[in-house]
């Protein structure tokens, strides 16, 4: 027999607050066609994107999150030192080593909170929200900050005409805490690798490292290009449309609710038209609000997900209580969806 003691934790789990932060600069089409050939009408129709901002140099990965951070936690109603575990998805913290995510406790003034980065692309949100509710109910800790982070500006090469307008940066955070009642459902989650190369970094890091130049993507004036976010398109968009609307579904089954019991629905910001496709192929009630964050924040990946959470949140476009159905998809090929109640 185990001499280990049972974990004392919450019998459920649930999100307490929200906080969202969006860099000061705000980037029209008009800028991007600078460096494309293409048009506002073309970026509108294929996207749904006007405007997205992208970072200063002050606004850092640990800045924004920070921000974001601070409201989420002001929002749930706690002081940071309850913090016990702090969450950052992101792929665009450059540092190989320490996680972004310690020097965000620190400075937020927890008590040595657990910290740690997770990768998991636009699925990144939904991966934090699973570990947060886990640590909740298993008892390591009684609130999570879960923060979903990017400057894919960084990580944007703004010659390429299929993916220039798509991504922009900020930084969405939520506080997970203990409820004597379901409000985090089952997630479905998993990837599917043989896809990988449909979404993927243009060049690896340790071909910088060894400096040959003829390895090295260039710019239209022969200068070294820094790595970027490339994809295929019409693949990535046929696997979101038709697979990602059989994961939400299995998520609405795994939380025992039928479409027509949502208020909510909240899928990863990445492109108008697989959020169109989505409702449709979901059969989506016309009562049901859907999130549109992307028009005027671009593809912010891990960040997606909370900041259209925030703003629907602000806007009374949803409300305390309401019933969401959320979904990230993205590279790797990952996926992770889940039925929540909102704080």
């Amino acid at each position: 027999m185990s001499k280990i003691k049972p974990s004392k934790g919450a019998p459920y789990a649930r999100i307490l607050g929200v906080g969202g932060y969006r860099p000061t600069r705000v980037v029209p089409n008009e800028v991007i066609l600078e460096k494309i050939d293409s048009s506002d009408e073309w970026i509108r129709s294929r996207s749904g994107i006007s405007t997205r901002h992208w970072a200063g140099d002050e606004e850092t990965v640990a800045m924004m999150s920070i921000e974001a951070s601070g409201k989420a936690i002001a929002d749930a109603g706690i002081a940071p030192e309850q913090v016990g575990a702090v969450v950052v998805s992101t792929v665009s913290h450059f540092a190989q080593t320490p996680a972004i995510a310690t020097e965000i406790a620190d400075k937020l003034g927890t008590q040595k909170a657990a910290a740690f980065d997770i990768s998991a692309g636009c699925a990144g949100f939904g991966y934090g929200l699973t570990l947060a509710k886990g640590m909740i109910v298993e008892g390591s800790a009684e609130y999570v900050l879960v923060i979903g982070v990017e400057r894919l500006s960084d990580l944007t090469d703004l010659e390429d005409r299929a993916t220039a307008f798509l991504f922009g940066d900020g930084a969405g955070a939520v506080i997970v805490g203990p409820s004597q009642e379901p409000a985090i459902g089952p997630t479905v989650w998993g990837s599917e690798g043989d896809k990988a190369g449909t979404i993927k970094q243009t060049v690896s890091w340790d071909k910088y490292a060894v400096g040959d130049v003829s390895q090295l993507p260039l710019d239209s004036e022969g200068n070294v290009k820094f790595p970027a976010i490339t994809q295929e398109g019409q693949a990535v968009f046929r696997w979101a449309v038709f697979e990602m609307a059989k994961v939400a579904q299995q998520a609405l089954d795994a939380a025992g609710i039928s479409p027509d019991d949502l208020d909510v629905f909240i899928p990863h910001q990445a492109n108008e038209r697989i959020i169109d496709s989505m409702v449709k192929t979901l059969k989506l009630p016309e009562h049901v609000t859907v999130a549109r964050d992307v028009r005027t924040t671009g593809n912010t990946s891990a960040a997606s997900i909370p900041l259209a959470m925030e703003r629907l949140l602000a806007t009374g476009e949803a409300k305390s209580g309401d019933t969401a159905l959320v979904i990230g998809f993205g590279a790797g090929l990952v996926y992770a969806a889940t039925v929540v109640t909102l704080p």
